[in-house]
């Protein structure tokens, strides 16, 4: 299957609306650039009038364009590998790719075949979550860890401690891609499964969730979050600005989860939540 690249360039106030509403039409995964945004989807799901429909409903509101590009998953991994540099959180994890030399100096190496799921670690989200989770115990802990892409929060989670992991993902090839990942790095405490938060119906409550999707997804899904987890347990978000920290504040008192502490990095934000 291939995958289509669709590249916007918007003021970022516009950027986040337009993420969502892509949400809608198939479009799952997205990173930041300095004029926008790229989002991907698959081929086959990708209506490009739809896309055509949804930016003339913001025209005259900013600068704003749009195009888009086809990209076979053979490409895919060899342009991820020309650009793909290693990386170090917080002074203490290492991110990097199979090809890259194994550091020295840190306390978790994390290796990483990212093909076309998201969280390599680069995006501000997924570094602040690994920064969070730096600092709660996972000693003995059942995780969840929702929207797990490239399962690179699930991998951290088990070096951390964690006795059982379940990584949860909306994409058959990033559940694959996870999969794969949890074996590079030695993680055999792991189950990677496709589906939503319907899967967890049958669930007993987690130790620890983690939640790195959006907005709009947290939002909706609150509620079944705060169903999983334990009376004193955490919670960890990310994957929306800073300014929709209150949104998501006043959605997780609802349900009883009370907010404690949050990151920041160029207004992308992670924060921690408790239940009460």
């Amino acid at each position: 299957m291939d995958f289509i690249e669709l590249t916007v360039e918007a003021p970022r106030e516009l950027a986040d609306i337009l993420v969502a509403e892509l949400a809608e039409v198939g479009f799952d995964t997205f990173e930041d650039t300095d004029e926008g945004f790229q989002a991907y989807t698959t081929e086959d799901v990708f209506n490009p009038d739809a896309v055509a429909e949804i930016m003339s409903r913001y025209e005259g509101q900013g600068e704003l364009s749009h195009s888009h590009r086809v990209i076979t998953r053979q490409n895919w991994n060899a342009e991820w590998e020309k650009n793909f540099q290693p990386l170090i959180i917080a002074e203490r994890v290492s991110v990097r790719a199979p090809f890259h030399p194994e550091p020295a100096g840190v306390d978790y190496d994390i290796v990483i075949m990212p093909r076309m799921s998201f969280g390599t670690g680069h995006h501000e989200t997924t570094a602040l979550m690994i920064e969070n989770q730096l600092d709660v115990s996972h000693q003995g802990l059942r995780v969840l860890d929702m929207g797990t892409g490239t399962g690179i929060l699930a991998i951290m989670a088990e070096m951390l401690g964690a006795r059982q992991v379940l990584a949860v993902d909306t994409e058959p090839w990033t559940v694959e891609n996870a999969r794969d990942n949890a074996a590079e790095n030695n993680c055999h405490g792991i189950e990677c499964r496709l589906g939503g938060v319907e899967t967890l119906a049958n669930e007993e409550p987690f130790d620890l969730i983690l939640a790195n999707i959006n907005r709009n997804v947290l939002l909706e899904d609150m509620h079944e979050y705060a169903r999983l987890l334990p009376v004193g347990r955490p919670i960890l978000f990310s994957g929306f600005y800073e300014e929709d920290l209150p949104k998501i504040q006043a959605e997780a008192s609802k349900y009883g989860l009370r907010y404690q502490r949050h990151r920041t990095l160029r207004s992308w934000v992670s924060a921690v939540f408790e239940k009460e």
